[in-house]
């Protein structure tokens, strides 16, 4: 494999807790803190210099200023694209993955080409019909530089547009630099492995569901397991996290996509993407998304809710209607896929009643969860299907991995 990696010792201090909303008085007086990729401009201005530029971003691709206040829950920050800008870096455009540059887009939508009206620069959609970089796009560009914020499941699309934009730099030989970002969900490995024959943009490679690695990590695996067409190769650059290892919690002050909008979420969010291929709502079209699931046909219960159209999802499962549920918001962390979530659902949902999706096998990466369930496994005969491959993709994950 052809990576460079500016080295970065990870260390156990400076961490945001992920699931408190304000920043304790000890914390927030630390010396470090994480520092993400793009924080550490000094290690990656200079190759960027009097170069024609391309960036992979989103609205996550942001520059932290300092410590974050007491008094805040965010930091101040300033979008990696104006940065650069303002720091006389030449780029020529933007490529933008789900969800849009800005982030705004429902999941599947599609995204358009345009112009950043803040900067002016072109904007390449990577969702749709184009989720590669072609050669035209990329005529004149000497470096590409990717900064998104993962959240480390399989699904999530993020992964899946990396691995065409390393595929894309391969073809043309223009050097990749990814600015690594924590990944929320880093602390373990759990899930369904995928099988190649159900290969698709929410799943393109044989890794579990939640895969414990940073999105720079990820992308060292892709080269080195060969996962590129016809053995290709990225000339990969990685610019290290400071300060993190895999148990670090990592509060995200941005949301990483419409319908992930808070820490809860993306925990819960490797256990509920399951839902996605199935009938039943979990939490789209009320401000509690992947913390809740439900259904019209469910037992009656007390716990109940009525999805409508909002951000990042204009027409919601079971729009207008009364679901009765399953709350969620207030469950401890999790460190592990909940796999009762689903197999309470497939219970209560009556036979009469669809459940399966057209998109369940991609979401699950085999036929046998599907299966299992229409078998009445148990959640616990389910778990321990997934522990053979989980072990085999312990052992290649570790080459890969940055951080401790």
């Amino acid at each position: 494999m052809f990576f460079s990696l500016i080295s970065c010792k990870p260390t156990k201090t400076g961490i945001y807790d992920s699931f408190n909303t304000e920043t304790s008085k000890t914390e927030s007086l630390l010396p470090s803190k994480i520092l993400t990729g793009a924080q550490q401009t000094d290690l990656y201005l200079n190759v960027l210099a009097g170069k024609n530029i391309a960036v992979v971003a989103n609205q996550t691709s942001v520059i932290f200023k300092g410590q974050r206040k007491k008094d805040k829950n965010e930091s101040e920050y300033t979008h990696l694209v104006d940065s650069l800008l303002s720091l006389k870096i030449k780029i020529q455009k933007v490529f933008s993955p789900e969800h849009g540059f800005r982030g705004t887009a429902d999941a599947s939508e599609i995204i358009n080409d345009g112009v950043d009206a803040k900067t002016g620069l072109q904007i390449v959609s990577l969702y749709g019909n184009n989720k590669k970089p072609t050669n035209e796009q990329l005529r004149g560009v000497d470096i590409i530089v990717f900064d998104i914020q993962d959240v480390g499941v399989r699904f999530y699309t993020y992964i899946s547009t990396l691995h065409y934009v390393m595929e894309a730099c391969g073809e043309n030989n223009i050097p990749l630099i990814i600015l690594d970002r924590p990944n929320p969900n880093g602390h373990y490995i759990d899930g369904p492995t995928l099988e190649m024959e159900y290969k698709s943009f929410v799943g393109m490679h044989p890794v579990p569901l939640v895969y414990g690695m940073t999105i720079g990590e990820y992308a060292q695996m892709i080269n080195g397991e060969n996962w590129l067409k016809d053995g290709l190769q990225c000339n990969l650059t990685i610019i290290p996290l400071k300060n993190y290892t895999h148990q670090s919690s990592y509060h995200l002050p941005i949301r990483p996509s419409p319908n992930l909008p808070n820490d809860k979420a993306i925990n819960l969010y490797p256990s509920l993407g399951f839902f996605e291929g199935t009938t039943i709502n979990a939490g789209r079209g009320t401000e509690h998304q992947f913390q809740r699931y439900g259904a019209p046909f469910f037992p009656e219960s007390e716990f109940t809710y009525t999805p409508h159209p909002n951000f990042g999802s204009k027409n919601p499962k079971h729009n207008g209607k009364l679901c009765y549920g399953v709350d969620l918001s207030a469950t401890k962390k999790l460190s592990k896929v909940n796999i009762e979530y689903l197999v309470d659902a497939y219970k209560k949902t009556p036979i009469n009643e669809a459940f399966f999706g057209s998109t369940f096998t991609i979401h699950a990466g085999n036929t046998e969860l599907e299966n299992q369930l229409k078998n009445g496994l148990s959640a616990k005969r389910i778990r321990n299907s997934w522990q053979p491959k989980i072990e085999a993709f312990k052992k290649i994950r570790l080459k890969y991995l940055l951080y401790e």
